[in-house]
């Protein structure tokens, strides 16, 4: 069990990694869809760096367990807030994407508390 949590984690930890360096650079497809989605520009910069931190967190948190629980219930609430967002938009389609970058957070964490 102890080697699936580590590679959900880390997994997990990649999947966040990724959202969170497409929005600090300012990708055309994140872009777009965020203005789709009327997040304000002044927010982007701050959650990529939420995401990133996340990510971060994830991997710190294979050797600082708490470290790891912590950021992978702040990346979930983040997720869970992003499909919101779409909802609110009206971008009904869009709302499984936050939640496949959710997955695997969920996981990790089911499969730390399991190990």
């Amino acid at each position: 069990m102890h080697v699936a949590a580590v590679v959900v984690t880390l997994v997990a930890a990649l999947m966040a990694g990724f959202s969170g360096t497409v929005l600090l650079m300012r990708a055309q497809w994140i872009v777009k869809a965020l203005e789709d989605y009327r997040v304000p520009k002044s927010w982007w910069t701050w959650l990529g760096l939420a995401k990133a931190a996340g990510a971060a967190g994830l991997v710190a948190g294979l050797f600082v367990p708490v470290v790891g629980v912590l950021a992978g219930v702040c990346l979930v609430a983040y997720f869970a807030g992003a499909a919101i967002t779409v909802a609110r938009a009206r971008w009904y389609a869009h709302i499984p994407f936050p939640l496949v970058y959710a997955a695997p957070v969920v996981g990790a964490l089911v499969l730390g508390h399991a190990a």
